[in-house]
C-alpha cells in the first residue's frame, strides 16, 4: 500500500510525467486539489474514486481532514495518488502530506512535477534568467499563513527575478513594499493566468501599476527586467540581445 504524491504541473496534460501518468492509469483513488485540469484528470483510471480536496477560500477542506483522508485512505487501497497542481514540494505541502502518512507507517513515494514557478514565465516567453538582465531568482508565496508573511522590501533585488505565486490578492501591498525596499516604480511585471491551459493569459505593467492591473488567480506574478522579455516575438527579444 503506498500514496504517490504526485506534481500534476502547471495544468497541460501533456506536461504530466510518464511517472505521473502511468500512475494516473492504475490509480485506486485519486485526490486533488481544485485546480486540477479535466484533461488532467481524464488520465486516470476511470474506476478510481476520487476526492476534490481544494482549498477555496471560505469553503475549503482544512490540511489536517486532507492528511487524515490520506492516512485513511493509504491503508485500505494499493494504490492512491494525490494529486497536486504544480510540483508538490513548492507551496504545496507536500512535506506535511509525506510526514503525517510516514507517521502512520504508510509508503509514501514522491513523482515531481513542472513547477509553475519556472513553466508559466517561460511560457509566456519569459526566461526567468538572462545574462545581463538577471543573474538569479528567488521564488516567494504571496499568501500569508497564521499572520506570518514573506518580507517583500528585503526582495528588493534589481538584479535578480522575483516570482510570486499565490500573489493576487496581496499584489498592491507587494509592489509597495518592493517600491518601499528600493525597486524602481518602472520595474517591468508580468502577470501570467492559467498557464499552459486555453485560459492562459500575459499581462504586463510597470510594478507601479500592478496593484490596479487586473488579475486572476490562478496567477504567477514575475516581477524584474525579464519581465519585459518576450521570447515568443523575434522583434523583442532581439532589442535585448545586445545585452547578453
Amino acid at each position: 500500500m503506498t500514496v504517490f504524491l504526485v506534481g500534476a504541473g502547471p495544468g497541460d496534460a501533456e506536461l504530466l510525467t510518464v511517472r505521473a501518468s502511468r500512475l494516473l492509469a492504475r490509480a485506486d483513488v485519486v485526490v486533488h486539489d481544485r485546480l486540477i485540469t479535466r484533461d488532467v484528470l481524464a488520465l486516470a483510471n476511470p474506476s478510481a474514486a476520487r476526492f476534490d480536496v481544494g482549498k477555496v477560500p471560505g469553503l475549503a477542506a482544512s490540511q489536517q481532514r486532507i492528511n487524515e483522508l490520506l492516512v485513511a485512505l493509504g491503508q485500505d487501497y494499493d494504490c492512491v495518488v494525490r494529486l497536486k497542481g504544480g510540483d508538490p514540494f513548492v507551496f504545496g505541502r507536500g512535506g506535511e502530506e509525506a510526514g503525517a502518512l510516514l507517521a502512520n507507517g504508510i509508503d509514501v513515494e514522491i513523482v515531481p512535477g513542472i513547477t509553475s514557478a519556472f513553466a508559466a514565465p517561460l511560457l509566456a516567453g519569459i526566461p526567468v534568467t538572462h545574462r545581463g538582465l538577471s543573474h538569479g531568482v528567488t521564488v516567494v508565496t504571496g499568501s500569508s499563513v497564521t499572520g506570518s508573511r514573506v518580507d517583500f522590501a528585503r526582495l528588493a533585488n534589481a538584479d535578480l527575478t522575483l516570482v510570486v505565486l499565490m500573489g493576487v490578492e496581496r499584489r498592491a501591498d507587494i509592489a509597495a513594499e518592493l517600491m518601499q525596499g528600493g525597486l524602481v516604480t518602472s520595474t517591468p511585471v508580468a502577470v501570467v493566468e492559467w498557464a499552459s491551459t486555453e485560459r492562459e493569459r500575459c499581462v504586463r505593467c510597470r510594478l507601479d501599476e500592478l496593484g490596479a492591473t487586473s488579475a486572476q488567480a490562478p496567477a504567477v506574478l514575475v516581477i524584474g527586467a525579464v519581465a519585459g522579455l518576450d521570447v515568443g516575438s523575434v522583434k523583442s527579444f532581439a532589442a535585448t540581445w545586445a545585452l547578453a
